[in-house]
Order: structure tokens, then C-alpha cells, then sequence
């Protein structure tokens, strides 16, 4: 299953650090991340795991839970909370889900069909592929997928700031421009005609050209239809 913008997460029932859950219900009415690690134990993905507990934060006020994933065993991934707590200095605030069985990496179209077996005789190079971030939406659909090399640790400050971007563009018709940061100014959507744009902004726009017309950043939580 190759998994693109705009589908569906497929839901899953799986163990975590934190108990058993059904990720549909898990996510609720909140924005999730789910980002996945190929083995317990591997240097970049503890430095990673260490780091999302720390801005952990940072996503709550978002509304935005955080779950991972590691091909291993749950007694493996209570070892490992342990040397991260140790290592990295904060202890994981969020589930790990142990994908001892391959089910999740495959639904997600990280792992092959037809990967089995015991998850202890693959090494973190048999499962390189399961490096990635998927951001979902309350509507339970896929609305980003990065994926990373082993050697490449992750920017979660950038997924911070593609949520924001995201979460502005859902409640008003406009896009974000390259390198935009909370606050900066804002491209109207192509999808709104000018006779439009004039109700919406009346104090009109910057237009250098008639496809960039630019608009101060409208505020998130007031919906203009």
C-alpha cells in the first residue's frame, strides 16, 4: 500500500508504552503525528525521541498528539525509554508502538507485503525504510509524509511549523509562502477570484503579479468563509 496526501491513516489496533489503543479513537479530535524508528537502540532515532519529549509542549498547544513506532518488541522499548530518560535527559511523553509484528509499517506502506519473521534477526538497515512522519488531521487523513535516511536525524521544529501552516490554511483560503514562519504575511488561494478577495480583504492586497496577490497573516481561530 503506497499511502498519499489526502487518504485516509489507516486505523490500526496496536500495543503501546502506554497501554493498547485503536489509533482512530487515540487521535479523537486532535491533530497526530505518528513518526516511526527501525529498530530500538539505533543513536539517531534515541537523540530523536529524546528531543519530541522535549516539545512535547509545543505540540499539546496545538492540539496535536504525538505517537512513534519501533520495530521491536514492547520489553525492548521499555529498555530504551529508560536509556533515552539517561542519554537525552527527558523520559518519552507520548506512546511508542511496538510493530514487533511488521502490521502497522506495512499498512503504512513502509515495510513489504511480504516482510516476516522474528523482528530480533533484522538488523536497522533491514527496516531503513521505516523512517518517516506522517501528520493526520482530525479527519483521519494523511496531510504530510516526510521520510528520512538513518544517517539524517529529524527537524520536528519544521513539522511545528508545516502544522501551523496547515492549520492556518484549513480555517482560511490561503497558502504559505517558502521559508514562512507564524506570523509572516500570506498568498491568497488561486481557488478565490478577486471580486472575493475584495469582501474578504477590503483593504486589498500586494500584487506582484496577478497570480502572488500577498495579505497579512489573518488570525487562526477567526474562520472567514
Amino acid at each position: 500500500m503506497s499511502l498519499k496526501l489526502g487518504d485516509v491513516a489507516p486505523d490500526f489496533e496496536a500495543n503501546t508504552t502506554e497501554g493498547p489503543i485503536k489509533f482512530h479513537d487515540w487521535i479523537g479530535d486532535s491533530w497526530a503525528v505518528l513518526f516511526s524508528h527501525p529498530k530500538d537502540f539505533t543513536p539517531v532515532c534515541t537523540t530523536e525521541l529524546g528531543y519530541m519529549a522535549k516539545i512535547q509542549p509545543d505540540f499539546a498547544s496545538r492540539n496535536v498528539k504525538i505517537i512513534g513506532l519501533s520495530v521491536d518488541p514492547m520489553d525492548k522499548h521499555e529498555e530504551w525509554v529508560s536509556d533515552i530518560e539517561e542519554t537525552q535527559g527527558t523520559r518519552p511523553n507520548y506512546p511508542i508502538i511496538s510493530d514487533a509484528d511488521f502490521k502497522v509499517s506495512k499498512l503504512y506502506g513502509m515495510l513489504s507485503a511480504d516482510v516476516s519473521g522474528d523482528p530480533g534477526d533484522r538488523t536497522p538497515a533491514d527496516n531503513q525504510t521505516v523512517r518517516n512522519v506522517f501528520v493526520i488531521g482530525p479527519d483521519k487523513k494523511v496531510k504530510l509524509i516526510l521520510i528520512y535516511p538513518m544517517t539524517t536525524g529529524r527537524n520536528f521544529d519544521e513539522v511545528l511549523r508545516v502544522i501551523d501552516s496547515l492549520q492556518l490554511t484549513a480555517q482560511h483560503k490561503v497558502a504559505t509562502p517558502a521559508q514562512w514562519q507564524q506570523g509572516d504575511d500570506v498568498i491568497i488561494a488561486g481557488s478565490v477570484s478577486n471580486d472575493q478577495a475584495k469582501e474578504i480583504y477590503p483593504d486589498g492586497w500586494e500584487e506582484p503579479r496577478p497570480y502572488i496577490r500577498i495579505v497579512p497573516q489573518p488570525d487562526k481561530d477567526k474562520v472567514v468563509s
